[in-house]
């Protein structure tokens, strides 16, 4: 089922525009380069149609962008001699998501390159009961 674009959406409205620096455009996602790219080849991957996150995405679209993600990052390897990609995404508020439209920063890699994608910090947060018990509970 398609989900109409989101009229306040950054995202929606490229893609509707067609304005965006296209790297890709397939029915279910597309990829471009956002405006500030970490590294040379930085790629934003967005399913086309208009879902806030991870958690309302349906599965097979959610599949269509990681596919896309996956030729993207193929792409870094053979044409930029990246020697590794990460994947960022952020979902929901506590997540310091951006734009609230599902998207996955693909970012090329070279060994000693300079920047660091990866936390340095670790989470504050005190849960009341044990994560992997509850999330093993919650996956049967």
């Amino acid at each position: 089922m398609a989900v109409l674009p989101a009229v306040d959406c950054i995202f929606c409205q490229l893609i509707g525009e067609g304005t965006a620096h296209w790297v890709a455009r397939e029915a279910e996602a597309c990829a471009f380069t956002p405006l500030n790219p970490l590294a040379p080849g930085h790629t934003l991957v967005v399913p086309t149609s208009h879902y806030a996150g991870v958690f309302d995405t349906p599965p097979e679209v959610l599949a269509k962008s990681m596919a896309l993600v996956q030729r993207v990052a193929a792409a870094m390897r053979t044409t930029l001699g990246a020697t590794g990609v990460n994947i960022l995404s952020a979902s929901g508020p506590g997540s310091e998501q951006s734009v609230p439209h599902l998207h996955f920063h693909v970012v090329p890699r070279w060994e000693d390159d300079g920047i660091s994608t990866w936390p340095t910090g670790v989470s504050s947060h005190h849960p009341t009961a044990d994560p992997r018990t509850q999330l093993a509970d919650a996956l049967r």
